[in-house]
């Protein structure tokens, strides 16, 4: 009783159970004694499993660069790929007698480093380290158009890149390059204001001389206005003075055309009355003989 075991498989396992060399039974999940020292139990996984990677490749530019990513698998034709790798397992411990279930993760990860290779083959360094998710896309399109997992029994669900680094000394490089861009955008913006506080100080002062300008035509209009008043002023005065004078002038016309049909005798009889009537505001008067002689003989002539 002690050469006789029992197994019991997990549901995403694909047991190959082999007694004196040939295959006994197969099939996922499986449950069975078996002979202990004629029976070998191979157990293939058939679950999804992810495994990380990290490589070197090289761009169109001879740049190294390292991609770090993860992968997603399934073993989806199990007796295929336990043709090629040995699963068997010891079924007490539950573990694997050697060491190809590892390998076979390994093996996926150089189809995807030899698939990545062609793809940078095309790509320049920058091109390659924006566009890595993009490169993740490419390569695991090309693996499942062309096949690559299926000799494995392999099915190939996801890629992803998780980045995509330049070696320490071209990443410096980039990076002074991108911080002298940045420096460069900065002194721009610094320019910029400065440009835009001058313009606007330029309308400022634009404004204000216009405004001055404005204000000292309004000033001139007033003057002009203040001239032409005074000037009309002026005429209109001088128009008043002269038709005060031009009455004057004809109201003593007036009254020497009352004297005019008198006698000079007769005027000067009159004349000498007056100012003998007005005496006291007279202060001296002299009329000689001669003057009064030439007056009367000068108006009868």
């Amino acid at each position: 009783m002690l050469n006789l075991g029992y197994f019991k498989a997990l549901p995403t396992e694909y047991v190959l159970r082999y007694g004196s060399g040939r295959l006994r039974r197969e099939g996922e999940g499986l449950a069975f004694f078996y002979w202990k020292h004629s029976t070998q139990i191979v157990a293939v996984p058939t679950a999804s499993m992810d495994t990380g990677f990290v490589f070197n490749e090289a761009t169109s530019t001879f740049q190294a660069v390292t991609i770090q990513g993860q992968l997603t698998y399934r073993i989806h034709n199990p007796k295929q790929a336990s043709g090629l790798l040995n699963f068997t397992i010891d079924p007490v411990t539950r573990r694997y007698l050697s060491d190809d279930p590892d390998r076979l993760a390994q093996r996926i990860v150089n189809i995807i480093q030899m698939e990545t290779r062609s793809v940078l083959a095309d790509l320049s360094l920058e091109e390659t380290l924006s566009r890595f998710e993009a490169i993740a896309l490419t390569v695991q399109r090309r693996m499942k158009e062309g096949a690559l997992l299926e000799p494995l029994g392999v099915e190939l669900m996801n890629v992803y890149f998780q980045s995509a680094k330049p070696t320490p000394e071209v990443a410096k490089a980039l990076e002074a390059n991108y911080r002298e861009t940045l420096l460069r955008k900065a002194d721009e913006a610094i320019f910029a204001r400065r440009a835009a506080a001058v313009e606007e100080e330029r309308k400022i002062k634009e404004n204000e001389l216009a405004t001055q300008i404005k204000l000292e035509e309004r000033k001139r209009a007033l003057i002009d206005l203040q001239g032409e008043n005074q000037r009309v002023k002026a005429e209109n005065k001088g128009q008043a003075i002269e038709i005060e004078a031009g009455y004057r002038a004809k109201a003593r016309e007036m009254e020497v055309a009352v004297f005019r049909s008198l006698e000079p005798r007769a005027v000067l009889a009159l004349a000498m009355e007056e100012m003998g009537r007005n005496a006291g505001k007279v202060g001296n008067l002299t009329i000689t003989s001669e003057m009064l002689s030439s007056l009367i003989n000068g108006q009868s002539g």
